[in-house]
């Protein structure tokens, strides 16, 4: 087999394709809950705690000078804390996920389906038993 036809074999694969797929929609989801923490969540928790901006929450080491053209050096831990957040509220709808999944194959489990031709054997079980006892 040819290096190009094993590496295409490999990536065509189902679950390399499935992991793509999650791959690219993870990425999608992270820039949501980016929007959903920066735009929606924090504003109002800023303002509830007197309309600080976590994100401009640091503490700086060495201040920047204009003259010399030279950047602030800071410890921007509130940005920390927004990352914090969107870790927790993706950490939380992956769990929902999860959940339901397990749900769902749990109940699939619960109602095992006998196939019919186990069916069709027992009734000639029971018929053959109802036999012999007359």
């Amino acid at each position: 087999m040819s290096f190009i036809a094993e590496f295409k074999k490999f990536a065509l694969r189902g679950n390399v394709v499935d992991l793509a797929v999650g791959v690219v929609i993870g990425a999608a989801f992270g820039k949501i809950v980016t929007s959903l923490v920066d735009n929606i969540i924090m504003p109002p928790i800023g303002w509830l705690i007197g309309g600080i901006d976590f994100s401009d929450w640091k503490w700086v080491l060495k201040p920047g000078d204009p003259t010399t053209k030279t950047a602030e050096v800071a410890i921007q831990y509130g940005v920390f804390i927004n990352v914090l957040i969107q870790f927790v509220i993706i950490a939380f709808a992956i769990f929902l996920v999860v959940k339901a999944i397990n749900r769902m194959t749990r109940r699939e489990e619960a109602a095992p389906v006998t196939p019919p031709d186990v069916v069709l054997l027992q009734e000639i079980r029971d018929l053959l038993k109802a036999d012999q006892a007359k």
